[in-house]
This record gives C-alpha cells, structure tokens and sequence, in this order.
C-alpha cells in the first residue's frame, strides 16, 4: 500500500539499533518491492529470519494448463468442485487451479482445515472470500475477512489460513504485484476524490505478536522447471516465523469489503473500467456491486454487445439475484470465460426486458487479462459443456447487471 503505517515496537530511526528488555539485539528485516526502489516495510524479529534447518521438495497441485482451442466462450461450476464442509481442505495447498497465463492463475478452494505457513515467493495474491470467514495470520499480524472480502498478501509474506468453518476462496495469484487501479491515485499515492473507495475502507492487520516455536514448516510456491513454470519448497525454520516485535512502512497486507466499493453510475451504460478495484501486470480486477442504472428515459441497462479484442474476460458471480439468467444456468459460483477475439453479451430477449430497470443487485467479480487464457484441471472438471451454445438457442434468459 502506498501509505505510512507503524504496528508494535519500532526504534526511533530505522537501520539502527533495537534491542529487547533484556538487551538482545533484534534483527531488521527489509521487505521491499523492485529491489530497493518501491513500496517496502521494515520488521524487526526476535530471530534471524534467513536460518533454515531442513528444506524439502512440495509437489504443488496440478498448475498445468491446455489451451482454451477450439476457441469458446464457457460456463464454469465452481460449487461442484468441492464437497460441502468436513473435507479437511486446507486454503493453500487445497487450491484447485482454473485459469492460467504467464501473468495471472485463478484458483477456487473450499477450505475447512489450518493451512500450512505458506509463502508465494512470485507475486502478491488477491484472496477473494465468496462466503464463511477465516483469519490470516501473517508476519505482520492477524488480518480477519468475511465474506465478500478482497484480501491482498504482498509477494513472500508469510502466512497461513485459519478457517472459522468451512470458507469459499477465490484465489488470483499474481506474477507481479497488485495495487488498486492508478488512475485513482494522486502521483504520492493518495485515493483521489473521484475514486470509488480511499484508505478509510482498507483494514490492516492488528498488531504482530511474537509465537515460540521449534522446527516450523514454511511451505514456499517459486519459479521452477514444473507445469507453469513453478516449483515448491518446503523450508525447516528453526524458530517459528511470526516473533516480530514491531514493523514499519507501506508495504502490508490489507482487507477490502467489496460492500464499500461505491458504483460509478451514468444515463447511458457505463463501460467495465468504472467497476475496476486493483490490477496487476497484464490484467485487471473489477467488481459489480447492487447499484441503481442508466436513467437516460431510452437507455438500455443490460451491456451492449462487446469484443474485448485485446483481452480475456473471466466473471465470478458471487451474490446476488440470477433469476434474470433464467435458463443460462449461470448463479452463484459460477465463472462465465469469455475470450478475446469472440464478441459476447447479454442473452437473447435481454434488452427489450431490461428496458425500465432502475436497479441491478448482483454481485460478481471479474479479472479481464491481456494475455489469452489457458484451462486449468478445475475448468476442465467443471465445464458445462453448452455455455457456448446459450446464445443461438432462442430466449435463454438476460444477462441481469453484468458486462459478461
């Protein structure tokens, strides 16, 4: 994040001397981001935290990937890729991959089990809570999330997933970092006045609290020579790696209710970049709250048709009411794939039945990505098989709020 904040015991100047009641010396820790030239946070540990004892390889799940050929458009069924509660999936190694390029993986986990400590050493991730609720607890400190909650976890933090019950995740791993959208910063960083939501609306992590520990596993996700370009490696830490006793800087991570992003509305539709929340390398993340819609006396809500000649477009309906798909099949967990190259839009007979609509609620999440997508093992298990066919097929029901 692009402001100052301050958390448990820090020294008055940074790279000088900190030391415990009893006179130890802490060791500083620089997390930092582009070598020594972006966004970074200083932590100061109990411990030395480059000490290994043991390392092992992990066998990460499935990450490999086919091509979205012949090209179609296609529905994905989330809900069916996991069993409901008691199945002692943990939300990291649990994950189930569904969509992958060189910038970007989307995975879908249901988890009811403590994750391993887990680091992603090749960009941020962007955990996306569809229901339930669990806590992280980072290096930095506990940060809770509910559902309908973003969660960001900078690139190499450590942390695990602590389930409260069993909790639906939608998973964006980056290859780089992901921040919210420029155009809504000030060139210091500061949220500008027309942006949909400001630094009142990001919740760090409480205060760090140092945990004993012996022998801990850190279980880390890194390039490699594997499917996608990945390998894993389990570390062996001598002390556990949460024993901060205090961190500064703009580099943390930080939770976002998608119930506090306030929809940009126009007479006419409003195209897909108004819903835009954060983006990375190649590829950008939006949301589509409940919200009121066009009020021109001739508009027509409902998307007009589009190609996103420069993108794919990947849809997660997350909330609200489908009854206006009646017929596509898609509700809530379902991811409609929409790839470039390929115009697509609302379903046959919506525009006409959109016409007088003064309000949309449904709840989505959408990852448009500037590098065609490939098809995880998850999209290969739970494709319908007859998403691409819903638009030659008579009245299927309308789109509703989406751009999809």
């Amino acid at each position: 994040m692009a402001y100052y904040r301050s958390a448990g015991h820090v020294p008055p100047k940074r790279h000088t001397q900190h030391r415990s009641p009893d006179g130890a010396l802490y060791f500083e820790e620089l997390m930092g981001e582009e070598g020594f030239s972006s966004d970074s946070a200083l932590l100061y540990h109990a411990n030395i935290p480059s000490a290994v004892v043991a390392y092992r390889s992990w066998d990460l799940p499935d990450q490999s990937l086919v091509p979205n050929h012949p090209l179609i458009s296609r529905h994905l069924t989330t809900h069916k890729l996991f069993e409901e509660g008691g199945s002692g999936v943990d939300g990291v190694t649990g994950r189930r991959l569904l969509l992958g390029n060189a910038d970007v993986r989307i995975a879908y986990v249901v988890a009811d089990a403590v994750s391993p400590y887990y680091r992603n050493a090749i960009g941020d991730e962007c955990l996306y809570v569809e229901s339930g609720s669990a806590t992280l607890e980072t290096v930095f400190g506990d940060l809770p999330v509910a559902d309908g909650d973003y969660a960001i976890v900078p690139r190499a933090t450590t942390y695990r997933i602590v389930p409260d019950g069993p909790v639906r995740l939608y998973v964006i791993e980056a290859n780089s970092h992901i921040a919210p959208a420029r155009r809504y910063l000030s060139k210091f960083g500061q949220f500008l006045e027309h942006a949909p939501f400001c630094e009142r609306d990001l919740r760090p992590p409480g205060s760090p609290r140092v945990v004993e520990g012996t022998d801990v596993e850190v279980f880390i996700k890194h390039r490699g020579s594997g499917p996608g370009g990945l390998a894993g490696t389990v570390h062996t830490l001598p002390h556990h790696p949460f024993d901060v006793v205090g961190w500064d800087g703009c580099l943390y991570p930080y939770a976002f209710n998608v119930r506090d992003f306030e929809p940009i509305t126009g007479r006419v539709h409003q195209p897909p970049p108004v819903h835009q929340v954060f983006e990375g390398n190649n590829f950008v993340i939006c949301n589509f709250v409940p919200r009121k819609v066009d009020y021109h006396p001739l508009s027509i809500p409902v998307p007009y048709y589009h190609s996103n000649v420069d993108s794919d477009e990947v849809m997660f309906y997350c909330g609200g009411d489908y009854e206006a798909r009646k017929g596509s099949g898609i509700g809530p967990g379902s991811i409609s794939l929409h790839p470039g190259g390929h115009p697509h839009g609302p379903q046959p007979g919506a525009y006409e039945r959109s016409i007088g609509a003064e309000f949309f609620d449904e709840l989505a999440v959408m990852v448009d990505t500037f590098r065609p997508l490939e098809l995880g093992e998850a999209a290969r298990a739970s494709d319908d098989g007859a998403y691409a066919y819903s638009w030659a097929k008579g009245d299927r029901g309308e789109t509703g709020a989406t751009d999809g």
